[in-house]
């Protein structure tokens, strides 16, 4: 039996200005609708626990933490800094259930963002003040509790989603300095040791399989830049990648275009939200030259989705909103040059 034809879609990265998640939720559910990905909003303008790292402790598992002046940070017992994290995201989930228990025909998919744990290890710091990653006990522990956490979010997701398949976002914005052996130390007077390339895949795997496992239909790994991130991301179980595309070199285009006549998923961010919002004709172009430096047919553009880079928190929700739009409209354009070639 042949597999579905897939269409282009649009999704975002995760964060949303404001600090009204219904309002949230009815934005980008209703700008991200048909084939494209809508994602669980995130309201960093709430403060400390619901910014990317905060939320991504707020679903760990037998790791209680607490944050102070240099950061977040692993502690005894639980305290205010941990239970306000939880309770921003139930807030969340059940502000998902109330929207889409409102919806005719609710979103087929949703995507959840969490921090990888790379980038957790990195930001996220022992009681001693070091970070996380200098430890190699420490670092097996948050992975394992981030993998139990994921697979727990998955659930309470599902229950309220509507049927919704439900994917997993690991963002890795530090990944490569990880890798790289560039993170400082506490005192920022030297760089700690770059862990083996091996552990980052296997940590990814861990998370992935634990996640995969509680139902989630996908997980979408966003290794950040460089080659070494990238090599490691490959070499993992994920079932897609994303890429911020100005960032991506020659080589790497090589070896992605591999993963997508393989049957891989690829998300791109083709925009930066911050930034002046381009025309649809123009980005699409951007997206199609890249295709045909590579030699992809444009048959293969249904493994693409179209995101946008970090930012979107910043500004007003109307223009929040119109990035949603534009994505969508992107998606749209490309599909339809998909399905004309």
């Amino acid at each position: 039996m042949p597999e579905p034809v897939r269409s282009v879609g649009a999704t975002a990265a995760g964060d949303w200005p404001g600090t009204d998640p219904h309002e949230a939720n009815r934005a980008v559910r209703g700008e991200l609708g048909g084939a494209n990905l809508p994602f669980l909003p995130s309201l960093p303008a709430r403060g400390p626990g619901s910014d990317a790292v905060g939320r991504t402790l707020g679903i760990l598992v037998d790791l209680p933490f607490d944050l102070q002046p240099h950061g977040w940070r692993l502690v005894q017992r639980p305290g205010r800094d941990q239970r306000r994290a939880e309770s921003a995201l139930s807030s969340d989930i059940n502000a998902l259930g109330d929207v889409a228990g409102t919806e005719e025909r609710p979103a087929s998919r949703l995507t959840l963002h969490l921090r990888g744990p790379l980038s957790l290890a990195a930001g996220v710091h022992l009681h001693n003040g070091e970070r996380v990653l200098v430890d190699h006990g420490a670092r097996r522990e948050l992975y394992a509790s981030l993998a139990a956490g994921a697979a727990d979010l998955v659930r309470r997701v599902s229950a309220v989603a509507r049927g919704a398949e439900v994917l997993l976002h690991l963002d890795e914005p530090d990944a490569g300095a990880v890798l790289a052996g560039r993170v400082p130390t506490a005192s920022g007077y030297r760089t700690l040791r770059a862990i083996d390339r091996r552990e980052a895949t296997e940590a990814w795997d861990l998370v992935t399989a634990s996640a995969v496992a509680a139902g989630a239909a996908a997980a979408v790994l966003v290794p950040g830049g460089g080659d070494v991130a990238l090599d490691a991301a490959r070499a993992g179980t994920a079932t897609g990648l994303s890429l911020d595309l100005p960032g991506i070199s020659d080589r790497q285009w090589e070896a992605l275009a591999e993963d997508i006549e393989a049957g891989r998923p690829l998300e791109l961010a083709i925009l930066d939200p911050r930034t002046a919002l381009p025309q649809v004709t123009v980005l699409a172009e951007t997206v199609l030259a890249a295709w045909r430096r590579v030699g992809l047919p444009v048959a293969t553009l249904g493994a693409l989705t179209v995101t946008a880079g970090p930012g979107l928190e910043d500004r007003a929700p109307g223009d929040a909103t119109r990035v949603l739009t534009r994505l969508a409209q992107v998606a749209d354009a490309l599909d339809q040059v998909r399905a004309e070639g």
